[in-house]
């Protein structure tokens, strides 16, 4: 079975966005694991690693999710399987099944929601939940919004037996990070339940960030962190004692600020209230051997726009462009683009550009055994609703 991701991309519109008082970071705990093990009880406390179709010795397939007890022994997101069955020769190696996992988070999410307040889903396993409007005159405190993570905890495995951990702050960064501190609590096999949610604010910042690598604040990537270091700056308590002008002049004004206003626990309170529009679908593929005849790439492409028109179909959405996706064996990755002659849903329309976007690829320099293909992804671009 081959990997297949889909993709939305480009909205079409901005969704409004809300000003909360309170956020709450919900992160669903080991998910596409935790879903196979309610499949699976047999599964609990054994090493589990999820990816591609579930064979670890296909090198061109990653690990999607590894259990607390496989990443232990080194097995993580991204790590090829047959690395991963190094590390881990033990595991229970599963393929992933993401309409399973889809209608499960949308179960979770429904629970949420259930709650009343707005939530903002970030994935299948993660999510915001916002908490007060700043227009609006507030109904809980800090301990009522820590109150209400807890009932949302409990209502989540109630009724879907999946666990989930939550933050809960002021904003979406201090929440993502109050999450990271309940994550780690419940590692712990003697870990209770009310263990798997946190709260993060002004008052326990400090002792419980100043001391911690720049690294660890979210949205602060490697590279940040190392021209930090260069500087003397490893510790976000050293992060708040730089003047905002320095920051400014190292970084540039945009990212400056914000690492100003990170470091001190400040982020963005906003939700977004209304849905997301997709502009665009596509789907790719990474083949387990590469193509090299130019038939078995027409074909290839035929499979791919006959998938993302279906899901576009059922949408009922109009396709008015196609872009086609090559990735060689090298990596060198091109795509080009065509606008439909008008928006249609014929799949024979369509797939004739497809394919003919195929042969300029073939035609500027030749797909074949010189030039094998590794990955092919077709999109279309949508009229709005």
């Amino acid at each position: 079975m081959l990997l297949c991701r889909r993709t939305v991309e480009n909205v079409a519109e901005q969704p409004s966005t809300t000003r909360f008082r309170r956020l709450l970071h919900i992160d669903l705990d080991q998910f596409q694991v935790s879903v196979e093990r309610l499949r699976r009880p047999e599964l609990v406390g054994v090493p589990v690693i999820v990816g591609g179709d579930g064979d670890p010795s296909r090198p061109r397939q990653v690990v999607t999710c590894a259990s607390y007890e496989a990443r232990a022994l080194g097995a993580r997101a991204g790590l090829a399987l047959p690395a991963a069955r190094r590390k881990c020769p033990d595991a229970v190696f599963l393929p992933l099944d993401m309409p399973h996992y889809e209608a499960v988070s949308s179960q979770v999410m429904d629970v949420i929601r259930s709650f009343g307040h707005p939530v903002e889903v970030w994935g299948w396993d993660e999510g915001y939940i916002g908490v007060d409007p700043f227009d609006q005159t507030p109904t809980l405190d800090d301990a009522g919004a820590v109150d209400l993570a807890h009932r949302i905890r409990a209502s989540v495995f109630e009724q879907t037996g999946i666990n989930c951990c939550l933050g809960v702050s002021d904003n979406k960064q201090r929440a993502k990070m109050a999450a990271g501190f309940a994550k780690a609590a419940v590692r712990d096999p003697e870990a209770t339940p009310d263990r798997r949610v946190f709260a993060l604010d002004d008052a326990n910042w400090p002792t419980l960030m100043g001391p911690r690598p720049c690294r660890d604040l979210w949205s602060v990537g490697p590279k940040t962190a190392s021209k930090l270091a260069e500087r003397g700056v490893d510790t976000v308590d050293q992060l708040v004692a730089v003047d905002r002008e320095d920051l400014v002049s190292i970084f540039g004004p945009s990212q400056g600020n914000w690492l100003y206003v990170l470091c001190r626990g400040g982020g963005d309170d906003s939700i977004a209230t209304s849905p997301w529009i997709a502009k665009s679908h596509s789907k790719s593929r990474t083949y387990p051997r590469d193509l090299t005849d130019i038939n078995d790439l027409h074909e290839a492409v035929e499979a791919l726009t006959r998938d993302v028109l279906a899901q576009s179909i059922a949408e009922e959405r109009m396709p008015f462009r196609i872009g086609l996706t090559v990735r060689t064996s090298t990596f060198y990755t091109r795509t080009k683009m065509r606008k439909l002659p008008e928006p249609t849903t014929s799949f024979d329309e369509i797939v004739a550009v497809a394919r003919g976007l195929l042969d300029a690829f073939h035609d500027q320099e030749p797909l074949g055994p010189d030039r094998p293909v590794r990955l092919l992804a077709v999109r279309l671009e949508l009229l709005d609703p």
